[in-house]
């Protein structure tokens, strides 16, 4: 059998990475950066081990929710999508990806001050200076190898999300090229100028994510929306899901890991923690019997698929808030966002371009009602329009506006640059015969 370049390019890459992690010279601890070992709090050490875990577990856990959706044909490769980021990402985030994000800020200054666009990628590259004693602003009463560890699982999960909608037609090492590019060009920026102290998103616009719905949904939903329309629709994008009990217990196990997603955000074992995980649960419990009832006064059945599509939805929207608002007003969150989540579903237009799994009408439609509600709702001083104003809302909406465009236009390029590299789609005849087959040799 002839063995394709792109293969031996691939071999190539992770043997160069795994040598020159063993020559290495690792970096100690830049003193002025880290606070001592005497900072640690063990019951948030203990907590952010768990969260860790947790959310390491909703990979999986979206592997199964995917793939039960998915036609017979296409359950393997379908779930292998979302579960092999757990090799990709974790490597990449090592070698560069946590230093894109939370590196010194490269970025614009303003007014005297500098904001952060990305991160300077040579401070924390192969995890230079991530050892055990606390950063002295990222996560402070945990070491700093536990707070890379945690933010790499966001990494991971986020473009798992956009295999959904790709599902049953790209290209496996198409894919793999995708994901990495979206890491490093769309997710790293946005992780960096949402989440790091000197973010230009979260420190000059103001914008509140407590966990993610704009870092990790709204751009896995765009980036969604964009490879959708690069790739096209399928040859039969009508299929009957497989297998119903796949998404059930993709959905538990999601609805698991996300306590760890939320809660786990607060980075300490405290009472914003226990507060996140109560509106999690509520406005997933809300969503879901909203989607429910809402598709029988449409005139559909009662479906577990349905049940399971509504608690997702309610996860997602709640996500930036979870630490910022009330147990009541995350059954609001919940109420809302599953209405508006299940009239795109069904949207005639949005059906046309083919998303298979509906990634943008569930992720990206839930992260951008999360970002308004949250701009609305949040507590804190100078947090909301009901918290500070019409000004503190504006600005969350230009930042809305400008992650869509860039989540969006970057994603629809890099999806382009990887069909000029690697064509993105796989051949009629592959797609006809499965994925599963056809790209894998296996079969469900």
């Amino acid at each position: 059998m002839k063995i394709e370049k792109r293969w031996i390019l691939s071999f190539t890459i992770i043997t160069i990475i795994a040598f020159t992690g063993l020559f290495w010279q690792h970096q100690s601890a830049n003193t002025s950066l880290f606070n001592t070992a005497e900072n640690i709090n063990f019951a948030d050490v203990a907590w952010l081990l768990t969260a860790s875990c947790l959310v390491l577990l909703m990979t999986p856990g979206l592997s199964f929710f995917y793939g039960g959706m998915v036609g017979k044909k296409n359950v393997i490769s379908t779930m292998l999508k979302s579960f092999i980021c757990l090799g990709v990402i974790s490597l990449l985030w090592v070698v560069v990806g946590f230093s894109l994000s939370f590196g010194d800020s490269i970025g614009i200054t303003i007014d005297g001050k500098l904001y952060g666009i990305i991160g300077n990628p040579f401070q924390f590259a192969f995890f230079d200076q991530v050892e055990t004693v606390p950063h002295n602003a990222l996560g402070t009463t945990i070491p700093f190898i536990l707070f890379a560890l945690f933010q790499m699982k966001f990494a991971i999960i986020t473009p798992a999300i956009i295999t959904g909608a790709l599902a049953e037609r790209i290209r496996f090492i198409s894919f793999l090229l995708f994901i990495c590019l979206f890491t490093l060009f769309i997710y790293t920026p946005l992780c960096h100028m949402i989440w790091h102290p000197n973010g230009l998103l979260g420190s000059y616009f103001g914008v509140k994510d407590f966990a993610g719905g704009t870092v990790v949904h709204m751009s896995a939903g765009f980036a969604a929306l964009a490879g959708v329309i690069v790739l096209g629709k399928r040859k039969n994008s009508e299929h009957i899901p497989t297998n119903i009990p796949f998404v059930l217990l993709g959905t538990g196990m999601l609805w698991f890991g996300w306590f760890g997603f939320n809660a786990g955000s607060a980075l300490a074992a405290n009472a914003t923690a226990a507060m996140a995980f109560a509106t999690t649960t509520i406005a997933s419990a809300s969503a879901m019997l909203t989607w429910v009832f809402f598709d029988r006064l449409n005139g559909r059945k009662v479906s577990a698929l349905g049940a399971c599509i509504g608690a997702v939805v309610g996860l997602v929207v709640i996500t930036p808030s979870a630490g910022f608002v009330s147990i009541p007003q995350s059954m609001f969150f919940g109420f809302i966002g599953a209405i508006v989540s299940n009239k795109m579903v069904y949207w005639k237009k949005l059906k046309q371009i083919d998303d298979t799994l509906d990634v943008f009408a569930c992720h990206g439609v839930g992260g951008i009602m999360g970002m308004i509600l949250t701009a609305i709702f949040a507590q804190g001083e100078n947090a909301s329009l009901l918290h500070g104003g019409f000004s503190v809302f504006g600005h969350h909406m230009i930042a809305l506006v400008l992650v869509s465009i860039f989540t969006f236009g970057g994603s629809y390029l890099l999806f382009k640059l990887t069909n000029i590299i690697i064509p993105i789609r796989v051949s009629e005849e592959s797609e006809s015969m499965g994925l599963d087959l056809s790209q894998h040799g296996e079969k469900f």
